[in-house]
Parts: structure tokens; C-alpha cells; sequence
């Protein structure tokens, strides 16, 4: 059914961004915790973000108004119920995936520049550079926390022993594959800066001898060889179509014969217009990457089939969290 607008109704999505500007702002300050363990005056944020006291005024009480921030006797602290989620200094923290936006805020900002040119968005600096990585890394391990055992027990690993985890990033699905599968051994291959993030988080869940670090970029060189299950969890939307192929290809070569691949992404339905979250994430790829997109499962099975892999299958569809599976003969 069509989606019903009013003019209020679309009054608010143009302005919504006004509330998440001030979300971001307040993120980019690290405001929230600044003052998560006690109140402090405007003047005294002021003095420590190097602020105008006049412009950070309007921001407290604006982010009071929200709700994130607390105010009394004009002095402001976080609300204590988000101190978990908005703290730098909790584990349970959101803040690494609300920089993660921040930096795409940048992005996105040129979406009307980018229909007219084509993409991506023009940079005054590298992708990952000034805390960018450190927080697109953090965003994915925030992404996966609450996920990772349940797509580990809907891809079943079964007798699987040896997983290679192309693109793991930190390893929060290697950690819940190793986990659920005590005989298992992985490898988890990422960039060089990112397999030491891995490294520090595979050490502090005590798997650190069961897993082989290699660092290296999955699309140009080649993957180390001999594992029966292959994960490839949010690679394929930062990929042209082209990219894909050849990664499928380098993944068959690093898989021993029966060996599985397990692709976690959007899968779109044939028109491209749903689900919305994969239609919205498309533009996100516009924006980011050279030719990267959302695919429907015609589209994934192509290319699997194209790098000779067999029994390609649609185990689940949800959203982000969908699963594709094949099989190297």
C-alpha cells in the first residue's frame, strides 16, 4: 500500500534533519560524555570544547529540549537513562556509530551535486583519514553487537573447521563463529590498521590463538586457501558489479572443494524499491563509493554463478541481516 503523506507530515521529513544536526553536533563535541558523570555550567563546557559561550547556551538548551541533556539550576548533564549509549567511557557505548554518521552527514550533504555529476561525494581528504576508519570500525562492531550470534546460528557453521572472514573488520562475527563452533579455526582478513583493531578485541575475548590475522585489501590481493566456510558480511554494497565477480572468483580459490560462502547484505526485491532500508542504503553507496549499490538475489546469483559456485540459495531475508549462500563443486 502507497505510503500516505500530508503537508505537515512531509514539513517533517524536511525538517527532521534539524534534530539530527544537533544529535551530531552534540556527538562531534563529545558533549554527552563530558558531562555523564557530572553537571557543569555552560560556562565550564564552553571553556572545555573551546566554544562560544553564547552559541553553546543554544546548544545545551536545545539538546535539553530533546532530551539527551538534563538541565537544572543552569547547570546540564546527560540524562542519565542514555549515559550507557552516549558515553565514551561505557562499553555498551553508540557513540562510535553515531560519529560513523557525522562523517556520512558530509556525504550526503552533496546528494543533489552527485545526481547531476554521478558520484561519489567530493573529499578534502582520504576516506578513513582524521578518526574516520576508528569510527567506520567501531560503527560496524556497534551494528553487529546485538547480531552476530543470530546470523552465526542461521548460517549453522555445522562441521565447518576452518572459516576465512573476508573483510572482518574487528571480528565480531569471527568471535561468535569461534564461539558457537569450538573446533572451529579462522581467518580474518582486512587492512592492515584494521586486523591491530581486530587483534586488541580477539585478545580481550581470549581467541586470540585461534585465529590467523592477514592484512591485506580483498581486491587486489589474494586470499590465503584451504577453508571450508567463507563469510563476506557487508562487502558487497562498497562493490561495482565488476568487483564482485573477481572477489567471488579470489573467494572460490581460497575455498577447499564443498566449501561454502555466506554473503550478509541487502538483498533487494526486483524493482529496487524495497525494502525501503536497502533503497535508502543504495544512496548511501552513491555517495560513498565509485560503483557501489544494493543487489537483488538475481543479481548476487549471477555473479556466483559466474565464478562457478553452485546451490546458491536465499536462506533469509531481513533487511541488512539477509543471508546468500553457495557452494565451491
Amino acid at each position: 500500500m502507497a505510503r500516505e503523506f500530508t503537508a505537515e507530515s512531509i514539513f517533517g521529513i524536511a525538517r527532521s534533519f534539524m534534530e539530527c544536526r544537533l544529535l551530531l553536533t552534540g556527538v562531534e563535541m563529545n558533549l554527552f560524555s563530558l558531562v555523564a558523570s557530572a553537571p557543569l555550567s555552560a560556562e565550564e563546557i564552553a571553556g572545555k570544547v573551546s566554544g562560544d559561550l553564547r552559541a553553546t547556551m543554544v546548544l545545551l538548551d536545545a539538546l535539553s529540549a530533546l532530551g539527551f541533556l538534563e538541565k537544572k539550576d543552569n547547570h546540564y548533564r546527560t540524562a542519565p537513562s542514555l549515559i550507557p549509549l552516549l558515553s565514551d567511557s561505557e562499553p555498551t557505548s553508540i557513540l562510535p556509530g553515531l560519529q560513523h554518521s557525522a562523517h556520512l552527514w558530509q556525504t550526503w550533504s552533496q546528494l543533489t551535486d552527485i545526481v547531476h555529476r554521478g558520484g561519489p561525494a567530493k573529499r578534502g581528504d582520504t576516506v578513513f583519514a582524521d578518526g574516520r576508519l576508528s569510527a567506520f570500525i567501531g560503527a560496524m562492531h556497534v551494528g553487529a553487537a546485538g547480531a552476530a550470534d543470530g546470523i552465526v546460528a542461521a548460517i549453522n557453521p555445522g562441521p565447518a573447521k576452518a572459516l576465512i572472514d573476508i573483510g572482518g573488520g574487528s571480528g565480531s562475527y569471527t568471535i561468535a563463529f569461534l564461539k558457537a563452533s569450538p573446533e572451529m579455526k579462522a581467518t580474518l582478513f582486512d587492512l592492515p590498521p584494521v586486523v591491530e583493531m581486530a587483534r586488541k578485541r580477539f585478545s580481550e575475548a581470549g581467541l586470540l590463538d585461534r585465529v590467523t590475522l592477514v592484512p591485506g585489501d580483498f581486491n587486489q590481493d589474494t586470499l590465503p586457501s584451504g577453508h571450508d566456510l567463507a563469510l563476506l558480511s557487508a562487502i558487497i554494497h562498497q562493490n561495482s558489479p565488476e568487483q564482485n565477480l573477481a572477489l567471488y572468483q579470489n573467494i572460490f580459490q581460497a575455498l577447499a572443494s564443498g566449501g561454502r560462502i555466506v554473503i550478509r547484505d541487502h538483498v533487494m526485491e526486483t524493482d529496487r524499491t524495497k525494502p525501503v532500508s536497502g533503497a535508502i542504503f543504495a544512496v548511501n553507496m552513491l555517495v560513498n563509493t565509485s560503483g557501489g549499490g544494493t543487489y537483488t538475489f538475481e543479481e548476487i546469483r549471477e555473479g556466483l554463478t559466474k565464478a562457478k559456485f553452485d546451490r546458491v540459495k536465499l536462506l533469509q531475508t531481513q533487511g541488512m541481516f539477509s543471508l546468500v549462500e553457495a557452494f565451491k563443486p
